[in-house]
């Protein structure tokens, strides 16, 4: 059992104790008693904190309304302290407890009018009030009737937002392709392409994260491999080419794209680029050994990518030197001297 377990145990038993020690020596009335102005107490001294934060705050209104609900649990606690008119007390209980169980219920539906709330969805669409209908059709399930309540109203995102509830990804892609048109942020059209996806609609997927590329080249490689997926070898070869266009910019201001350069060069049948690429990347690697033996990892990368076995096999050695090294060094300082 563990410490946490054992206090709330031992509080329930001193509670325990203490309420049979007032009922046995001064009946169970006593105890109600004790309760009820303990509890009305609570609520006083909480009601009082929030209503001088409000007053504070120069919200006047709600300070107000505050300072009454404070005024009668503090008669609450008057009249339970005392032991007088438990009619009242019993009708104050209840006043709160309604006021709880209202403010539970408004702040449920927050942006619907109180005639509203009593409204059916379809009402509140004839009637125009399209925000309220949406929020009524959402609560009820009917997300495709909440999509078209935010179309009407222009909030596309919502829409979107609700068409996916609805496992229409089809209209959420659509939706967020207008979007980029109008905004041309490029976050829509990364969207559309998993919504597409979503959809079971590739093609589709593939022309979003393509045009998404364009702006975000670092992505011309992703849309290379979809094409791949759908079969497509002329916009795969396309989307390769303009991936090795960005990975060589990249690589020239820092070498470990180099890899990168000789992979996709590699790819598109492009071999003295490829070993050219690859040689880079080696300098490359090589000079970050000097510094970071864990880069010998790489350096055997490097040498394999050329042919070069002997050579790989060599820096592989220096590596699991180096690994073992490591490992050794963790054991050590992870033994604690025997305990006495």
């Amino acid at each position: 059992m563990d410490k946490l377990k054992a206090y709330l145990i031992g509080f329930l038993i001193a509670v325990t104790a203490i309420a049979g020690a007032i009922v046995y020596e001064w009946g169970f009335p006593m105890l109600i008693r004790i309760i009820l102005t303990l509890g009305f107490l609570g609520v006083t001294l909480a009601l009082l904190f929030f209503t001088a934060l409000t007053f504070y705050a120069e919200s006047w209104k709600y300070g107000f309304i505050l300072a009454i609900f404070t005024a009668i649990s503090a008669y609450g606690t008057y009249l339970s302290a005392t032991w007088q008119n438990l009619n009242i007390v019993a009708g104050i209980i209840v006043f709160f407890v309604a006021i709880l169980a209202f403010g539970i219920w408004y702040i449920s539906e927050p942006d619907l009018g109180l005639a509203d709330r009593f409204r059916s969805a379809e009402k509140l669409e004839r009637m125009g009030k399209y925000k309220a209908a949406a929020r009524k059709y959402e609560k009820a399930g009917n997300y495709l009737k909440a999509a078209e309540m935010y179309e009407k109203l222009g909030w596309m995102e919502s829409a979107a937002w609700a068409y996916e509830k609805a496992e229409k990804y089809e209209k959420a892609a659509e939706i967020y392709e207008a979007l980029y048109e109008k905004e041309k942020d490029t976050y829509y059209l990364k969207e559309a392409h998993e919504y597409w996806k979503k959809a079971g609609n590739m093609d589709r997927a593939a022309k979003a994260l393509e045009k998404y590329a364009e702006e975000e080249p670092w992505f011309w490689e992703d849309v290379a491999k979809l094409y791949e997926d759908l079969g497509n070898e002329e916009k795969a070869r396309e989307a390769w080419e303009k991936a090795l266009e960005y990975y060589t910019k990249e690589a020239e201001e820092e070498g470990v794209f180099w890899e990168d350069v000789g992979n996709i060069a590699r790819k598109l049948g492009r071999e003295e680029l490829a070993k050219e690429a690859y040689q880079k990347f080696l300098e490359y690697c090589l000079k970050e050994a000097e510094e970071d033996p864990m880069w010998w990892k790489h350096v055997a990368e490097a040498y394999e990518y050329l042919g070069e076995k002997e050579k790989a096999e060599e820096a592989k050695k220096k590596y699991e030197e180096y690994r073992a090294k490591i490992m050794k060094a963790n054991e050590e300082t992870s033994k604690f001297p025997a305990e006495r």
